[in-house]
């Protein structure tokens, strides 16, 4: 799901990184919430695979006999997750949900959802984590609506596995003089709703009504991909999304003829799994998500999407801010 809130001096809630420019893999071309989909075909299922995965032991017991991670997640975000042409779910979570199955002796069954409502689902224990290129953020890790400031929950535990930041992108060829975060009071704009590009658009518009300047008029769509069909219809002149979910789409929409991305990315912060606070499971993948970035799993996963640049070196626990 960027985002799965304004150049960021307030503190965001959603989905991002500072990956640089992506050159999204040849394979990936060729291939930024239905029915559930399995990804884990590589994941261990038997018994006898399972006393063999390095952490197997280490689950919570409800975990082993279930033998299965429900994952809650928006699956309409490529290239982090979505379906391709054969309906299946694929993309960078997914892949390394598979590495991670490997290591823990479990499958992870992705389960759709809008973006806005993983969180809720995850209280509600409909998932065991959430995996959905959300961004970790003390928001979230304390419960806070990032753009109230109230108490909304118990908030969540992140363990963090890539960086991203928020970019902008317009329909190719008309920029509208946009170039910055700054040149957009007064415009149409077309965000994926909960994401932190929807906190970041938000916040840029109260700087404008501040600065006695038109505020900027926003969109928010349950998923990117329907952001992306109002901005390409010309229902808006500018729209915001992660950053590898934007160069995805400036690569593949219209054979790369229908948008372009405008100015510098922003608000580079950590992706993070999420899981309920304090869940005896969470040290456990922490251990699985290390273990992957140092077998080289992790590091294939990253060279295959072509979205090195935002890879971690290390599994940190709650590392937003």
């Amino acid at each position: 799901m960027t985002a799965r809130t304004s150049c960021r001096t307030t503190t965001a809630k959603s989905r991002m990184a500072a990956v640089g420019t992506i050159a999204v893999a040849g394979a990936l071309l060729l291939t930024a919430c239905g029915d559930q989909t399995k990804s884990a075909e590589s994941s261990p299922s038997s018994s006898s695979a399972e006393s063999k995965a390095p952490l197997f032991d280490q689950l919570p017991k409800a975990v082993q006999d279930a033998g299965v991670l429900k994952v809650g997640s928006d699956i309409a975000y490529p290239p982090v997750e979505f379906k391709d042409t054969s309906g299946k779910t694929v993309g960078i979570d997914p892949d390394l949900a598979d590495a991670l199955g490997k290591q823990l002796g479990v499958k992870f069954e992705f389960e759709p959802a809008t973006f806005d409502t993983l969180v809720t689902g995850l209280r509600a224990k409909r998932y065991d984590l959430v995996m959905s290129a959300m961004t970790d953020t003390k928001d979230r890790q304390n419960g806070v609506d990032g753009s109230t400031g109230k108490k909304v929950g118990e908030g969540v535990d992140f363990v963090d596995y890539f960086t991203a930041g928020v970019s902008l992108y317009t329909k190719k060829g008309a920029d509208n003089g946009i170039t910055k975060w700054s040149d957009l009071c007064g415009k149409k704009m077309v965000v994926q709703r909960a994401t932190v590009s929807d906190d970041l658009a938000k916040a840029e518009s109260a700087k404008c009504t501040q600065a006695g300047k038109a505020k900027i008029s926003i969109e928010a769509f349950d998923n990117d991909q329907q952001a992306q069909t109002r901005l390409r219809s010309g229902g808006a002149v500018v729209g915001a999304s992660d950053f590898p979910v934007t160069a995805y789409a400036v690569k593949t929409s219209g054979g790369g003829k229908d948008f372009q991305v405008v100015g510098e990315q922003v608000e580079a912060a950590p992706y993070g799994i999420a899981l309920a606070k304090n869940n005896p499971l969470t040290p456990t993948l922490q251990k699985a998500m290390e273990a992957i970035i140092k077998n080289g799993e992790y590091g294939k996963v990253m060279a295959k999407w072509g979205v090195q640049d935002g890879a971690v070196t290390e599994a940190k626990l709650n590392g937003g801010s």
